[in-house]
């Protein structure tokens, strides 16, 4: 065999190694699906993308007062978050919301503003976790203040571009003696109501 057949037989064989890493490297790239995706349609290490943008309306401060509270909402988009939900592991667009309540003096009742929140973060974090285009509304999941006492649903309606309405529905608003230590807050401050409007700043 002549040195020319053997140097082409050798660049081919690294050309179909390299073009076949290619093609795999592209292929590991997780499978983006639209948000509202069904979880039995999720498979694992998806990506659940805001595709055609849904989120990005509801981004920005917000204020409102209730009851005498000053109630400062921050929302901001993460894309790519890392989710675990029914045994599943995936990533996915989600709105974040955090936030300041203030009394009537000024005093600062509860602030998750300045929290670092960790892809396990049990209390104070609220995730958008689904939309409802058709009604202008995203869902969101409150995990509860200390303890995880008032956990439950938060759901968002945009009325125009700078009015959202607030509606908080918890799920547990009691703990049983044990579950959280002497001397914890176990105020919840976010406003259970419906209708409330916040403002755009």
């Amino acid at each position: 065999m002549s040195l020319k057949i053997k140097i082409m037989k050798k660049v081919y064989f690294k050309t179909v190694i390299i073009l076949g890493l290619v093609v795999n490297i592209i292929s590991c790239k997780a499978q983006q699906l639209p948000l509202n995706t069904l979880m039995e349609n999720i498979p694992q290490n998806a990506y659940v993308k805001d595709l055609s943008n849904e989120l990005a309306s509801y981004i920005g401060t917000y204020k409102t007062e209730y009851q005498g509270n000053e109630i400062t909402l921050f929302i901001t988009k993460e894309e790519n978050k890392p989710t675990k939900r029914m045994n599943k592991n995936f990533y996915r667009d989600a709105l974040v919301i955090k936030y300041i309540i203030k009394n009537s003096t000024g005093t600062i009742l509860q602030n998750t503003q300045d929290m670092n929140f960790t892809s396990d973060q049990k209390f104070h974090t609220i995730y958008s976790t689904r939309t409802r285009p058709t009604l202008n509304t995203v869902i969101f999941n409150y995990r509860g203040t200390n303890c995880g006492i008032g956990w439950g649903d938060i759901f968002l309606k945009k009325i125009s571009d700078t009015q959202i309405s607030w509606e908080y529905r918890p799920d547990d608003m009691v703990f049983l003696k044990g579950d959280c230590p002497q001397g914890i807050d176990r105020t919840i401050y976010l406003p259970e109501t419906k209708d409330l409007i916040f403002t755009k700043q």
